[in-house]
């Protein structure tokens, strides 16, 4: 990637960072640049294609930025900083980075009882997206597990990453994670319905071309037979786009069957049910870990 032809094409002239995996050198053939802008606006991601490459740009606050903002800038290459200011940024993220790190696992976990609450009351209520949600709760429960280990959240290498953890009491509950989101499940025509419906999905939340990213990415797990790896990633993309349009969720019932293909959904409720009940209470105990 030729540095100074990316900055030339980034208008103005705001602090540029370069993160991802990209950044940390664990990057797959297949994997994006992810750059972020530090203009201090909201704009929405924006996909580009430079020279063949895909590159993710984001836009980012030097103060006031989210949680989950914070950890994804833990290790970024500074690409451009005239007045040091995304320095500083990133100096103080690496001073507070385990209690950052803390924070954000609590927060995933509180988000994954949230997530697993809506799904026990849809089965009463008859939520055509109570699956769904159970899928959500599981993936934010990974993704506890994951900051907890001091690892950023990357779809595409979260099941690389966690393979490597010690065996110890938190890290475990992912044996459950993994059963309520069904990996074993996994096969190459069944990925390629999801395939299909996650780039629908993500047509319809993002629009911003994420698709490109999303079928290269499909293409490089499938070439390499990393099935499951593949059927974490495109679930792992529905949970974050479902919980972008989670208040108007009940308002898009065109999206049901497109959700229910994109997460390969359990069918079953009194599974579901069940699935639900163990992921609030899966949640619960390791946020009792944490607060120990």
């Amino acid at each position: 990637m030729d540095i100074k032809k990316l900055l030339s094409n980034l208008a103005g002239d705001s602090p540029v960072g370069l993160g991802g995996c990209q950044a940390q050198k664990n990057n797959f053939s297949c994997c994006e640049y992810n750059v972020t802008i530090f203009d201090n606006t909201n704009e929405n991601d924006l996909v580009k294609d430079v020279d063949g490459q895909l590159i993710k740009i984001h836009h980012g606050l030097l103060s006031g930025a989210s949680l989950d903002a914070l950890i994804q800038y833990d290790n970024m290459q500074i690409l451009f900083d005239e007045q040091w200011e995304l320095n500083t940024v990133l100096s103080s993220i690496k001073e507070k980075r385990n209690h950052f790190f803390d924070s954000f696992a609590k927060s995933c976990l509180v988000d994954a009882t949230i997530c697993a609450t809506k799904a026990k009351d849809g089965i009463q209520n008859n939520d055509p997206f109570t699956s769904s949600w159970v899928k959500c709760a599981a993936y934010f429960i990974a993704d506890a597990i994951l900051v907890h280990n001091l690892r950023r959240p990357s779809p595409a290498h979260m099941l690389e990453d966690i393979r490597r953890f010690e065996k110890n009491r938190f890290n475990e509950n992912f044996t459950i994670v993994n059963e309520c989101i069904g990996i074993e499940r996994a096969t190459s025509s069944l990925l390629l319905r999801m395939l299909k419906s996650t780039i629908g999905f993500s047509d319809i939340v993002e629009t911003n071309n994420h698709s490109k990213i999303i079928q290269k990415k499909y293409d490089y797990f499938i070439e390499n037979s990393l099935f499951s790896d593949c059927y974490f990633y495109l679930g792992y993309i529905n949970k974050s786009n479902m919980i972008k349009i989670k208040q108007s969720l009940h308002r898009r019932p065109e999206l049901i069957h497109v959700l229910k293909v994109a997460f390969d959904v359990e069918s079953d409720m009194a599974k579901i049910e069940a699935q639900a009940s163990t992921l609030h209470h899966t949640a619960n105990q390791m946020l009792a870990i944490l607060n120990a």
